[in-house]
């Protein structure tokens, strides 16, 4: 039998923090390099956006899922892909989930840059924990690649 996959559901002051990060970025000022992601409801088709922090590692492109297996995440599985905005640009990805095995390096860089706001999340792993270590949570943090 499988494990329910892991999901950290939003607490009060995340959904505060998430609703300023989105309606700075939304009227252009970006916070540490945020962007509102768009992406169209599995079931609903309708546009649903969050805040996130995109981020380039070795030349790529990524978004990663601090607290799990989300709704943005299930959505852009369903999708394959959405839109990153800023104040009026909007920018159009296809999303390529990674393996776990790609893990690790995606997530140190994110640990590292973005700790202060997601670091709680994790559990004790932090940008100096090991291959071993982050390859054994992998699993509970979805990483995509954003492709043009």
């Amino acid at each position: 039998m499988d494990a329910k996959p892991r999901y950290l559901a939003p607490k009060r002051a995340d959904e505060l923090f998430g609703t300023v990060v989105a309606r700075l970025t939304r009227t252009g000022l970006s916070v540490a390099g945020s962007r509102v992601l768009a992406v169209r409801g599995r079931t609903s088709g309708e546009w649903r956006t969050v805040p996130v922090n995109p981020m380039t590692v070795d030349g790529e492109r990524y978004l990663v899922a601090p607290r799990g297996h989300t709704q943005w995440v299930r959505n852009m599985r369903a999708a394959g892909g959405g839109e990153l905005r800023r104040g009026r640009r909007a920018e159009a990805f296809t999303a390529v989930e990674l393996p776990d095995a790609d893990k690790p390096p995606v997530l140190r860089e994110y640990l590292r840059r973005w700790a202060w706001e997601v670091g709680r999340f994790f559990d004790g792993i932090d940008a100096t924990s090991s291959d071993e270590e982050l390859l054994a949570v992998a699993p509970g943090f979805p990483v995509f690649r954003i492709a043009s």
